[in-house]
């Protein structure tokens, strides 16, 4: 998975927009003028997303590449590192829920 199919998913996304708040490789994806998710574009690839906290635990216990968010609140985000193993399908599903818990949508 690479940086261009994770922007474009998040781009689809109803109202969703990017921007660059805070340094030139970490690119941001907002919803209603809030964050649902954070791209590092260095190397490694990695992703930040709101979730939920029971979900969180579960995730991190399942995947290694799946890590309490650095620089956010560690419960409610997680960050993703992509070079290690997470089926796309889940990363998906996650930006999904991440979407939906920030857009206040019913998923």
């Amino acid at each position: 998975m690479n940086v261009e199919d994770l922007r474009e998913y998040c781009l689809s996304k109803q109202n969703s927009t990017e921007c660059f708040p805070f340094d030139e490789e970490t690119l941001v994806f907002k919803v209603n003028g809030k964050m649902f998710a954070l791209i590092a574009l260095e190397k490694p690839v990695n992703i930040t997303l709101k979730c939920l906290p029971e979900k969180s635990i579960e995730l991190r216990e399942q995947f290694s590449g799946i890590t309490k968010a650095y620089h956010m609140n560690k419960t409610h985000w997680i960050s993703l590192d992509l070079t290690s193993y997470i089926p796309k399908e889940l990363v998906y599903e996650l930006i999904d829920l991440s979407y939906s818990l920030v857009a206040n949508v019913k998923k």
